[in-house]
């Protein structure tokens, strides 16, 4: 798969592992979350839950005995008694929020224990401005004074208005994402912050300033208060590898009062690997990973990797064979039988990814061309819905999983994780996945649906949302286990017309970017097609590539670990 490919934030569809030295820590005992979210009529209203289920997942990565999801709408007084930590999402400007729970924040505010809550974005000032109902400054010293949008209204004579977009976190910028089209006149970003001011007792944790207008002053972006925080945006809006999604992905652990060792590990996986793929980028490879020769000084070996390997070969219609189809099973793909016995043996181990990586629908070839590993197997990339072969059921996809299983088993190997082809699949593919995998490795994409109208033709837009992950999440809201990639992947715009240059350079500042979070890893994937001449001739340096990802993770500070063994 190529990183572009993947939905790498909040978008409308529709437009333990073992480690060397660390210490034993005693763990706490589970949380019970609540997670309210807005879900107002009309076109957008599961637009709440999409986030909901990004914040649902990131819990995943803590001892909690029940996470629960709910809309505001639904909420009922007394409610926030049965869970330790209570999440409001607020993502609808000004939505109403039940009286019952404006009542119980306010009695929890008074507490000299108090709950733990969190309050994301809008509509804080229900309860901050309403005075005569509430004490919410009295009691936390937090002052709501509005909310700060675009500097000015975006438009092509000013398509870079600003706004506050630049969150500071443990000497790192972390600056929103912002995109205007010229053609189209349409705006994609999240301009909207709420501003506070704090006295005794809230503190601000978390500054954030507007690039776009040096005189303005510098807000609090986290503000805390005994056990109430909020949060001046939606963390979760436009989420990527440098974004301050990251804060509260290492807040998270003081919110929950669970803390993680500081430990920071490094993972890699070479992708793709298929029949098609030469046996001497897979030995160059390995050998660099093993020691073979001793590599450079700074550079440990060996380093344990992992292998997505694609068990069945096919090219429909002879994209790459002169017109003429190419079905190779693995019985009948000696050089990568051997390269994968060859990586085996030196420290790789084995990710199913899908059975085919393509599909061979003559009608819509998933808008690319059908050839394994640049297609999409269990996603209809054409009209972006679930694959039509699915009817509503698992027994499509589970079927293709178990034969890709099958290949790998009667050919000697072992795969110890799941990775969905190019990230994507249907919430039905998920399912038998789940079924038969304990983990999946890689960033994963969520529905607010089974079936989605992700058109709104039913009146009700449905999400799907992808996610990029810091750390290990133990149960997501499928229930997987998710051992994360987060840094992405080389790409040359010489090879892909349709990518934009993203190199070592790209991926190494992305880990940089992770060690904000205090266990955050530094994963990434490797395609070894860049060694093989067709990437060689057009100037492509893929070894190089490789070593200098390597080098620089590792200088900073990163620990290579077995991925399998998580």
């Amino acid at each position: 798969m190529n990183i572009q490919t993947f939905l790498g934030g909040l978008l409308l569809a529709s437009a333990l592992l073992q480690t060397t030295g660390a210490q034993a820590q005693t763990v706490p005992p589970p949380s019970r979350a609540l997670i309210l979210y807005d879900a107002p009529q009309g076109l957008y209203q599961k637009y709440g839950f999409a986030t909901s289920i990004l914040l649902r997942n990131l819990l995943g990565h803590f001892n909690t005995s029940s996470i629960s999801m709910m809309p505001v709408e639904k909420y009922t007084a007394g409610a926030i008694n049965n869970y330790d930590v209570i999440f409001y999402v607020g993502t609808t400007y000004d939505n109403p929020i039940p009286k019952g729970f404006l009542s119980d924040i306010d009695a929890n505010l008074k507490l000299t224990t108090p709950k733990s809550v969190v309050w994301f974005k809008y509509n804080l000032w229900q309860i901050a401005w309403d005075t005569a109902n509430y004490s919410f400054t009295g009691s936390t010293g937090i002052t709501f004074t509005g909310l700060k949008g675009f500097n000015s209204p975006p438009s092509n004579t000013n398509q870079k208005p600003g706004f506050y977009d630049t969150v500071s976190y443990k000497g790192q910028s972390m600056v929103k994402y912002y995109y205007y089209n010229s053609a189209t006149g349409t705006v994609n970003a999240d301009p909207d912050v709420g501003a506070t001011a704090v006295a005794t007792p809230a503190q601000s944790l978390v500054s954030i300033s507007n690039s776009g207008n040096t005189t303005a002053p510098v807000l609090p972006y986290v503000v805390k208060s005994k056990n109430f925080w909020y949060f001046a945006d939606n963390p979760f809006s436009f989420i990527g590898p440098r974004d301050r999604y990251l804060v509260f992905a290492d807040l998270l652990h003081d919110i929950m009062g669970q803390d993680h060792p500081t430990q920071h590990l490094a993972l890699v996986r070479l992708e793709d690997v298929n029949a098609g793929s030469t046996t001497a980028s897979m030995k160059s490879l390995t050998n660099y990973m093993a020691g073979i020769p001793k590599p450079a000084a700074g550079v440990p070996t060996p380093i344990p990797f992992a292998i997505a390997t694609i068990p069945h070969y096919r090219d429909p219609y002879g994209e790459y064979n002169g017109g003429i189809a190419e079905n190779i099973p693995m019985s009948q793909a000696t050089n990568l039988k051997n390269a994968l016995i060859y990586a085996r043996d030196h420290g790789g181990s084995i990710v199913q990814h899908g059975w085919t990586h393509q599909s061979d629908d003559p009608v819509f070839k998933n808008s690319i061309n059908g050839v394994s590993g640049e297609d999409y197997e269990f996603w209809n990339n054409a009209n972006n819905t679930p694959m039509p072969n699915e009817n509503g059921s698992t027994a499509w996809s589970t079927n293709r999983m178990d034969q890709g299983l099958k290949e790998l088993n009667n050919a000697g190997f072992t795969p110890f994780a799941w990775e969905a082809p190019h990230y994507q699949s249907s919430s039905f593919s998920i399912k038998s996945n789940v079924a038969m995998y304990k983990k999946v490795y890689g960033r994963v994409v969520y529905y607010t649906a089974d079936i989605p109208d992700l058109k709104g033709t039913s009146g009700v837009y449905d999400y799907a949302v992808g996610q990029v992950f810091p750390y290990v999440i133990y149960n997501d809201y499928y229930g997987q286990y998710v051992i994360p990639e987060n840094l992405g992947n080389i790409e040359h715009k010489v090879i892909c017309s349709y990518c934009t240059d993203y190199l070592p350079s790209d991926l190494i500042l992305n880990a940089k970017y992770a060690l904000t979070v205090r266990d955050g890893y530094a994963s990434f994937f490797f395609h070894p097609y860049l060694l093989e001449p067709e990437s060689t001739n057009l100037g492509v340096n893929g070894m190089q590539d490789f070593r200098d990802i390597i080098t620089g993770i590792t200088k900073l500070g990163y620990k290579w670990a077995a991925p399998n063994l998580q």
